[in-house]
């Protein structure tokens, strides 16, 4: 296999989630959040815009599907966005070891908000 023939599934991965609040909208709807006020909460720099093209962007993309009831529109992982669970995962597991909580952390409240996230997630060793 050469680079020319095929595509790095790293790089098309990263594409796809590049958008700057991506990863953290899939968070929230893991969250049970699936409503547009709902995303705004506690993201001061999120604007309206910035929101809407994003949701429409993983719509596009088939990470998300958006459900129109009773003037209310509501959006839900797809099967690809629930597959993103185990990334979201990592990310929450490399953030935990390495960046909040230093060397200093007890491992006991790291592996326990390891275990929310894998609840959270549905993630499985």
């Amino acid at each position: 296999m050469t680079n020319d023939l095929v595509t790095c599934p790293i790089e098309n991965t990263v594409k796809l989630l590049n958008r700057k609040w991506t990863i953290v909208l899939i968070r929230d709807m893991f969250l049970g959040k699936k409503h547009f006020f709902e995303f705004k909460e506690n993201k001061p720099n999120l604007s309206n815009n910035v929101l809407s093209d994003t949701l429409k962007s993983m719509e596009k993309n088939g990470l998300i599907v958006k459900k129109v009831s009773n003037q209310s529109s509501e959006y839900y992982l797809t099967d690809r966005g629930l597959k993103l669970n185990k990334v979201l995962y990592e990310l929450a597991a490399f953030g935990l070891d390495e960046l909040e909580c230093g060397e200093d952390a007890d491992s006991e409240i790291i592996n326990m908000f390891k275990d929310y996230y894998a609840n959270l997630l549905k993630v499985s060793d």
